[in-house]
Parts: structure tokens; C-alpha cells; sequence
């Protein structure tokens, strides 16, 4: 028997009461096939409501009855979920089992979360401690019993977890990023138009790393170019973070995206030198590799990038498809980068193992 608590059917709810409110899911996909189910089937899962008629899970559902003119449907009518954060929870529920959300829609779910996420924490935090001093005797402190055991700093975390199954909150929160920098007006019209280009570039299957680091080199062009438009700068300044612009963007051309940050970030800091102490700094030719054709180091957290950004890769690929698609010098360059990376892993490797020996010995 359901008690208040938990909730009771309704069989017949008018169909134009129930509030979709405000959704994180946006796109809701083609609903031909769902349309023609209900229509042979009927409704098999109701649709799950608040006591006030707020939408809970149900939403490509209630789209597809209003598609067939419905008037009225039996809904499931849930207490206990009242509050924002309840509401959001049930919602990414009902996402994670049905339709995915696209990386957009599971950025707007993950702020909202962390957010809820990070209140919910403290206000528990604080009552805790308020609960500790007042209650605590014989028997200790009161032990608060709650639903998450989440400090503030782990909210970002444990939102990620809960949107996409895994810590993917530094992504989440890129795309984020991206989103604010598009829609930001006090930023250079370079910057926005780049950031939006590149939330474009990803709602089209892009990886959002890359198009992180050519952002990021946008807002490194951007400060370069307002250096040398401020006619308060000395001449030699204003020269100096023209000349370097104009050769982050010579190597846009050629360089992969994580070296054309690092490229673009060692300009911009030279400049910054030089503006701090008033003298030019030596400065190293902006290009993938040096004059003497020895590769340009990179530092470890370049490597690591890399890596992240490549993981699982083979994954999104047909190698059936991809083997007789490339050109002889895609494919030599392919190649290259395989028996490369083989000798690579094998030297560091030996160097991994060696290290462990000596620890080991020691």
C-alpha cells in the first residue's frame, strides 16, 4: 500500500496541467518511434509528476502523447521530491535509462548540481557543527545522518559522477567555459567568436580538449593585440607583442593545438616580462622545432594532455574504414607515429622499471 511518502497513481490528469518547467534536456531526439509504440501500446510507464504537477521524469513520453493529441494520462504523482535538488536527481535518473544527453545538456545539469551539490554540503556541515556543541555529553557528538557524504570541494566531483557516470567535471566544466566565453560581452569579439565557434565544432562530434587550448590561444592573441593597440605602451613593447602574434599565428597553420598553446603562452609571457622590467627578454622562435630540427621539449603535463585527450580513440574508429581511406602520406605518417610511440613506451618503460629497482633496493 503507497503511503504519503510515497506517491499514488492518478488515472486520468489532464494533459495540459502537468509544468515541464525548466529542463536540462533540450533535444529530444526523434520521437517517430515512441509516437507509434504508444499508439500500438499504450503508456507502459507513467509519467512522474510532484504533488503540484511538476514534471519529474517523462519528458520525451509527454511529447509524444501531446504528438498524438492525448487530453489526458495517467501519471505516477510523487511526494518527497519537492525541493530543486530532489528534481534534478530524478531527472538525471530518467536521463542516464533513456535518450543520453548531449555534452551541452549534461554541462548545464553538472552546474546546477555541483551548485546544489556544494549548498547541500555546507548547510549539513553547519549543522553539524551547531548539533556537536549544542547536544554533545556522555555520549559524544550527535551523528547526523544524510544522503551524501559530500564536502563542498567534492561537489564538482561527485556532480560529474552523477551526470555522466564518471569524474569527468574537467570537461564539464571546459564546456562550461566555453559557453560563458561565447556569451560574454565584455571580451574581445576575437574570443567570442572563437568560443563560439568551437561549442559549434563540438555539437558536431568535436573533442572539447582541443578546442579548449585554441581558446585558450585566442585569449592569449587577444591580450597580445590590446598590448599593441594601447598607445601608453612603449614603442619597443608595442612591437615586441606584434611580432609575436603574428608568429603564433604564422604556426596556427602547422602546430596540433597543445603546442600552439604552449607556443602562444610562452609569447604572451615574454611579452609580460618585458612589460614588468621594462626590458625585452630573449625571445625563442615560435615554431614546433627548433632551427637545428630537434624537436621543442615539452613539459610533462603536454604529455599527459595528450594522452587524455587519445585515450580510447581506436574506440570511435573503423579500422576497416579508416585502412583504405587514408593517402599514402596519411598512412606513412601514421605509421611513423605508431612505431614511434612503440620505442617511446619501450624506453620509458625500462626507465619506469629501473626507477622501481632502485626504490626497491633502497
Amino acid at each position: 500500500m503507497s503511503t504519503p511518502q510515497d506517491g499514488h497513481i492518478e488515472l486520468e490528469r489532464a494533459v495540459n496541467s502537468i509544468g515541464v518547467g525548466r529542463r536540462h534536456r533540450q533535444d529530444y531526439g526523434d520521437l517517430a518511434a515512441m509516437v507509434e509504440s504508444i499508439r500500438r501500446n499504450g503508456l507502459l510507464q507513467p509519467i512522474t509528476i510532484t504533488l503540484d504537477g511538476h514534471l519529474i521524469c517523462g519528458a520525451r513520453r509527454l511529447a509524444a502523447i501531446k504528438l498524438l493529441g492525448w487530453k489526458s494520462v495517467k501519471v505516477w504523482v510523487r511526494s518527497g521530491v519537492s525541493d530543486r535538488l530532489g528534481q534534478l536527481l530524478a531527472e538525471q535518473d530518467d536521463n542516464l535509462l533513456h535518450k543520453p544527453l548531449t555534452q551541452f545538456e549534461a554541462a548545464g545539469l553538472y552546474r546546477e548540481l555541483k551548485t546544489l551539490l556544494a549548498e547541500d554540503a555546507a548547510r549539513r556541515q553547519e549543522a553539524t557543527r551547531f548539533h556537536a556543541a549544542d547536544d554533545a555529553g556522555e555520549d559524544g557528538p550527535v551523528k547526523l545522518t544524510a544522503p551524501w557524504d559530500t564536502t563542498p570541494g567534492e561537489a564538482a566531483v561527485q556532480a560529474a559522477q552523477m551526470v555522466t557516470g564518471r569524474d569527468s567535471h574537467t570537461t564539464l566544466e571546459r564546456i562550461g567555459r566555453l559557453e560563458r566565453l561565447a556569451a560574454d560581452q565584455s571580451q574581445p569579439e576575437s574570443v567570442r567568436t572563437r568560443a563560439a565557434e568551437e561549442v559549434e565544432r563540438i555539437k558536431a562530434g568535436g573533442k572539447v580538449y582541443p578546442s579548449h587550448l585554441r581558446v585558450n590561444v585566442e585569449l592569449s592573441l587577444a591580450e597580445l593585440d590590446q598590448i599593441v593597440a594601447d598607445p601608453t605602451q612603449p614603442a619597443a613593447l608595442r612591437d615586441q607583442a606584434r611580432a609575436e602574434a603574428v608568429q603564433v599565428r604564422d604556426a596556427e597553420r602547422e602546430a596540433r593545438a597543445v603546442e600552439l598553446e604552449e607556443l602562444a603562452q610562452a609569447a604572451l609571457a615574454r611579452v609580460r616580462a618585458a612589460k614588468k622590467t621594462g626590458r625585452k627578454p630573449q625571445r625563442r622562435p615560435l615554431t614546433a622545432v627548433e632551427d637545428e630540427g630537434e624537436p621543442v621539449p615539452f613539459p610533462l603535463t603536454v604529455f599527459v594532455a595528450i594522452w587524455d585527450d587519445m585515450g580510447g580513440w581506436w574506440q570511435h574508429h573503423d579500422p576497416g574504414e579508416v585502412g583504405p581511406a587514408l593517402t599514402e602520406e596519411q598512412w606513412s605518417r601514421f605509421e611513423q607515429t605508431v612505431a614511434g610511440t612503440i620505442v617511446f613506451a619501450d624506453t620509458a618503460r625500462a626507465a619506469r622499471r629501473a626507477q622501481e629497482r632502485s626504490e626497491h633496493i633502497a
